[in-house]
């Protein structure tokens, strides 16, 4: 079975189309359709329905994916068992995060990356929801929040500090909220649904604030941005306003009483085998970028 028609059929299957297959790994649709055609020859089952703009998997393909996803992780790791330690990165390193800190921090992380390992191509996907990163075939997620499930393969980058912070216009209309309960008499800015603020008091028992306010947004940098505008207190992450707060445009509130829980950025990873040179020393930079703050 040749491996690069496995590659093609993998891709087609992340991307939803043999073009998109094609764009991703650098040959014409033409051959991309050979390809899959000498593949589903070669096991004796059709593996995909196709239509002129999209394609889906057959029960026989969605069978046969893990199967193929394996192969080529299998090939990798070969090739990574016997290049040389000092190697550098090459291929295509798909990448997601959430859109605040993928765009603030991720972004030109890989950007830099990428201009010290030519030959490195990286797709980063930016989305504030969890993404199933062995389905959606990524290399490597970075989370900003707790991990939900314990069963993740995941390395510790750094600490995630957050603090609430307010617009000084916004202070000097409201006053300033220097103890837990003074946040019921403010307009809090929260997610889409939220009703509770977790907090950890000063004995170190957890305890849930309710907030409300004018304004919700289903991601942070909305409410980035309305805090900015004047519209009220917010929970963020230091590293989402150093400007702001150098600029004196937005000015942190600790409170007597309660600290916000710890949080950590993490490098999560799709399998416990050894990860690729590429993911291996992307994190290393990511990691050294966020100990430089």
């Amino acid at each position: 079975m040749d491996l690069a028609d496995v590659g093609v059929f993998v891709e087609a299957a992340r991307a939803g189309s043999l073009a998109g297959a094609a764009r991703r790994l650098g040959i014409t649709p033409m051959a991309a359709s050979r390809r899959m055609a000498a593949l589903e020859q070669e096991v004796g089952a059709r593996l995909v329905h196709r239509t002129t703009r999209a394609l889906s998997l057959t029960t026989e393909g969605e069978a046969f994916l893990p199967h193929a996803q394996a192969m080529l992780e299998g090939e990798a790791a070969a090739r990574a068992a016997i290049r040389p330690s000092d190697a550098g990165a090459s291929g295509l390193l798909r990448v997601t995060a959430s859109a605040a800190f993928g765009r603030k921090v991720v972004a030109p992380a890989a950007a830099a990356f990428m201009h010290a390992n030519p030959e490195v191509s990286v797709d980063l996907l930016l989305t504030d929801s969890i993404v199933d990163i062995v389905a959606g075939g990524v290399d490597l997620a970075i989370r900003i929040a707790p991990l939900r499930d314990n069963s993740l393969v995941a390395r510790r980058l750094a600490d995630n500090p957050r603090a609430l912070y307010a617009a000084p216009d916004y202070l000097e209309r409201r006053g300033v909220p220097t103890r837990l309960a003074d946040l019921a008499e403010h307009d809090c800015l929260a997610m889409s649904g939220a009703t509770h603020w977790a907090f950890v008091a000063s004995g170190g028992k957890p305890v849930q604030q309710k907030v409300a306010g004018r304004f919700t947004a289903s991601g942070i940098e909305g409410l980035h941005q309305a805090c900015l505008g004047g519209l009220g207190v917010t929970l963020l992450s230091a590293w989402d306003v150093r400007d702001e707060v150098a600029a004196g445009r937005l000015i942190e509130l600790p409170l007597a009483d309660a600290a916000l829980p710890s949080w950590s950025i993490w490098a999560v990873y799709p399998t416990a085998r050894q990860a690729p040179a590429k993911v291996r020393l992307f994190v290393a930079a990511l990691a050294q970028r966020l100990s430089e703050g």
